[in-house]
C-alpha cells in the first residue's frame, strides 16, 4: 500500500508551502505532523492553555481525515519551551483530549521550536482498526 497524505480543511496551502503532510496513513497506521498551537490565521496565542487545546485540535482534525477518533493514538512525542513551568497545566489539557488506554508519551525540553511563540509542539502515531491492519 503506498502512503497516503491527510489534509483537514484549510491546511492545503500552508502543507504546500512547507512541503509536508499534515498526516500519512502507512502500513495501518497514522503518522501526524508535529502540531503548534496557532490559530487557524496562523497567529500565535499568548495564552498557553489555547495552544495546548489548539495543538491538540489540529491532530484530531488529522486523525478525522483517516475516520480516526484520539483513541487511535498509541505515541505521543511533545517538544517544549519551558517544560517544566507548564507541565502541570498541558497534562491537564492533554487529559481532556486522551483517554485510558493512554497511548506511550515521551515529552522533551528544547531550545526553541520553527514557530515565533510556540510553546509545544506534539507528533503522534495512530493505529487504524480492522483489516487494514
Amino acid at each position: 500500500m503506498l502512503p497516503k497524505a491527510l489534509f483537514p480543511a484549510g491546511s492545503e496551502a500552508a502543507c504546500a508551502a512547507l512541503a509536508l503532510s499534515p498526516g500519512v496513513l502507512s502500513h495501518g497506521h497514522v503518522f501526524v505532523t508535529g502540531m503548534t498551537g496557532s490559530q487557524a490565521d496562523g497567529t500565535m496565542p499568548a495564552d498557553q492553555e489555547t495552544q495546548f487545546r489548539n495543538a491538540f485540535d489540529k491532530i484530531a482534525a488529522v486523525l478525522a481525515e483517516a475516520g480516526l477518533g484520539m483513541e487511535a493514538i498509541v505515541e505521543m512525542t511533545s517538544y517544549h519551551i519551558g517544560l517544566r513551568a507548564h507541565f502541570d497545566h498541558f497534562n491537564a489539557v492533554r487529559r481532556n483530549y486522551l483517554r485510558a488506554p493512554f497511548p506511550a508519551w515521551t515529552a522533551i525540553e528544547v531550545a526553541g521550536l520553527r514557530r515565533e511563540g510556540a510553546l509545544v509542539e506534539i507528533r503522534v502515531i495512530a493505529a487504524l482498526k480492522g483489516p487494514e491492519c
